[in-house]
């Protein structure tokens, strides 16, 4: 990961965000001599990410209970005919 202060950040962000895109790159944004953020690729979102965060929920118990009370409340009439 390279440094780079936050006045050259601000200067050249659209080259940083190119270089983080296409390349991979990291950067340490450093400000006053302090490491104040990290500019890094986000992390690819798959399906097996998403099965394993679904799968530290609990499931809603009233879930059921909601969809039969709105099934219930459905107007069956057509209102295009007589």
């Amino acid at each position: 990961m390279r440094d780079i202060s936050a006045t050259e950040a601000g200067r050249a962000f659209s080259a940083l965000l190119d270089a983080i895109e296409h390349d991979g790159e990291s950067f340490t944004i450093v400000r006053h001599g302090r490491r104040v953020a990290e500019l890094k690729p986000a992390g690819k979102a798959t399906g097996a990410r998403l099965k394993e965060v679904l799968s530290t929920l609990r499931a809603d118990e009233s879930f059921a209970s909601d969809v039969a009370g709105a099934r219930a409340a459905l107007v069956e009439d057509d209102p295009w005919t007589d």
